[in-house]
């Protein structure tokens, strides 16, 4: 049997199957998730909020916990889509605005426009471009000397 999620501010509803994680949900909506870890839950590039139904998922893990205790935007109902098991219909998410960057290209075809939301970093949650502010080369080379940084460490833990 199939459980309904929805995903908000969009509207969307998708049925998708008891056990997958949130973050497949994402994925076949056309969410463009970095997923920087593949989904092990330890770089929160796919975090987003539970507006409804906690209980209709699985259990934080031990791993989710440490990783969230770092997100500066991190809130009680946040959860890392990755590691959040659907058990039954009713969740409602929240998808954090201008969290989900699917590559750096993307911004930088974007330098010296104006952004039309707000510009989060993807792992920290920080505000790097406010709604209405330009985007500049400076912020692109950030984002993009984080995403190298995040690689080698997940590197580097997978030979540990």
């Amino acid at each position: 049997m199939a459980c309904r999620v929805r995903f908000e501010p969009l509207g969307i509803q998708d049925d998708l199957a008891p056990d997958s994680t949130l973050l497949s949900g994402l994925l076949a909506n056309d969410f463009k998730v970095l997923k920087e870890c593949g989904g092990r839950g330890m770089c929160a590039t796919c975090h987003i909020y539970i507006q409804g139904g906690m209980d209709c998922l699985s259990p934080r893990t031990k791993r989710e916990e440490k990783t969230l205790s770092v997100v500066a935007n991190a809130r009680p109902n946040s959860r890392l889509a990755c590691q959040a098991k659907i058990l039954r219909s009713g969740v409602t998410i929240e998808v954090p605005a201008g969290m989900y960057v699917d590559v750096v290209e993307d911004i930088e075809a974007l330098i010296g426009r104006r952004t039309e939301m707000d510009l989060l970093h993807p792992i920290s949650g920080e505000l790097l471009v406010e709604a209405g502010k330009l985007i500049t080369r400076s912020i692109v080379n950030q984002l993009r000397d984080t995403r190298v940084k995040v690689s080698e460490y997940l590197a580097h833990t997978q030979d540990v």
